[in-house]
């Protein structure tokens, strides 16, 4: 009882949670969650320690939080309706560029939070590791289905090794992620987006082995 007693005491009286999550999201961005305290999210969501573990209930929980928020506000310019595109390559090309522009925006920091905000793999943070871990999985799960829906219609090779295809696309979209966090342009990160669409042909090509 005197636990449930406390946290309605730390509960905010009033906020605003999308607010509240774009500064913590600010934060998390530009720091990652290791080097982020509970002292720098205070301060930035204008909330109270206790008051951030009554709404929230951990800063594991905040940062699961952030994540799908981030994913809502900045994931669908990438990743929204690429059913829009006839070609699977077109649809490709449409993700790398979109991140290229994503990445470099002035008002916000530089890169992708879900491959930037990562703990050290000595981290203890088991479950801040797992949900990024997912989401960064999830990029190359969409690009499978993308590609598969791509040989179901006959647009790619059906002795393709769309895996392959899956992987490298989004390894280069978080190698791109990298650079942009280390200075690149949105110029040469669209640079990048094209030449990486240039081995689109070796890509689909039947000579590729699978497993």
């Amino acid at each position: 009882m005197e636990k449930q007693i406390m946290a309605t005491r730390g509960r905010p009286r009033a906020y605003d949670r999308d607010d509240a999550l774009d500064k913590a999201l600010g934060l998390f961005w530009e720091r990652g969650y290791d080097n982020t305290s509970m002292a720098d999210l205070s301060t930035a969501m204008k909330l109270s320690p206790p008051s951030i573990y009554a709404a929230f209930g951990s800063k594991e929980a905040l940062f699961d939080d952030v994540i799908a928020h981030y994913n809502k506000l900045h994931g669908t310019m990438i990743w929204a309706d690429l059913d829009r595109f006839k070609h699977p390559k077109d649809a490709t090309k449409h993700v790398l560029i979109a991140s290229a522009n994503a990445y470099t925006r002035e008002d916000l920091p530089h890169g992708c939070l879900v491959v930037l905000a990562a703990p050290q793999e000595n981290s203890t943070h088991a479950t801040v590791n797992q949900t990024l871990r997912g989401y960064r999985r999830s990029v190359t799960k969409n690009l499978r289905n993308l590609y598969a829906e791509g040989q179901r219609r006959g647009h790619i090779p059906s002795t393709a090794n769309i895996d392959t295809m899956a992987t490298y696309y989004a390894t280069v979209q978080t190698g791109m992620s990298i650079q942009a966090r280390d200075g690149a342009t949105r110029n040469e990160l669209i640079s990048v987006a094209e030449a990486a669409m240039m081995t689109w042909p070796s890509l689909i090509s039947t000579s590729l082995v699978k497993g």
